[in-house]
């Protein structure tokens, strides 16, 4: 008796502590057009991390093909932030739960809209050091091997010489928004922890998509 309503008080304490409420979990949970988008932009940027990286530790003749799928995830990633930042402009998302403090709110949706220009900027600022590259003509680029994707004629035809400035330009703002996309992850992710396991609340819930919808 003691054991069984000891296990109960235990099984009502962690389902409340994980905030699995059926009616809280619905009213502020995204949509799930919303929760595939973030969750496959989310897979894509990780992989295109992983090729960036691993391009430099690879022999000599696979660089090519790592540079090249990072180039193809990148622009799918710019079609998908599209479509993400047009289904939330014509969507409107979930209300944060009413716990989070005024500036905790500020700083949700400040992440959230960052986080947006960043997944915009990146895969651009690629595109154009890509242009810029001096052995563009000669590579052209193929999405996935398969899909030609042109390359910013005016970038491609400045003058060698300010062509290669700007290319070792681009690639530098490049990587420095990278990082500035990995430093908002990492905050993004403590802070979903965060309200998760400290608050109570059904944060992580909010992107998993409900049997129910």
């Amino acid at each position: 008796m003691t054991i069984g309503v000891g296990g109960k008080c235990l099984v009502i304490t962690a389902r409340h502590f994980l905030g699995y409420s059926e009616q809280k979990s619905q009213a502020f949970t995204y949509s799930s057009t919303a929760i595939a988008l973030h969750w496959v932009i989310a897979a894509l940027i990780l992989v295109n991390v992983v090729l960036g990286f691993g391009a430099n530790f690879v022999p000599d003749e696979y660089v090519r093909q790592f540079v090249d799928l990072h180039k193809s995830i990148g622009i799918t990633v710019l079609g998908l932030a599209i479509l993400r930042i047009s289904w939330r402009l014509t969507h409107k998302p979930p209300p944060l739960p009413a716990k989070y403090s005024p500036h905790e709110q500020l700083a949700a949706h400040s992440a959230h809209w960052i986080l947006y220009v960043l997944i915009f900027a990146i895969p651009i600022s690629g595109w154009l050091h890509d242009s810029a590259w001096k052995e563009a003509a000669t590579h052209p680029v193929f999405l996935y091997g398969l899909i030609p994707w042109p390359r910013i004629s005016w970038i491609q035809n400045m003058q060698p010489a300010a062509k290669e400035h700007f290319h070792t330009l681009l690639f530098n703002v490049h990587v420095y928004l990278n990082y500035a996309l990995y430093l908002l992850l990492v905050l993004h992710i403590v802070g979903a922890l965060k309200h998760q396991f400290w608050d109570g609340e059904a944060e992580l819930q909010r992107m998993i998509p409900s049997r129910r919808r």
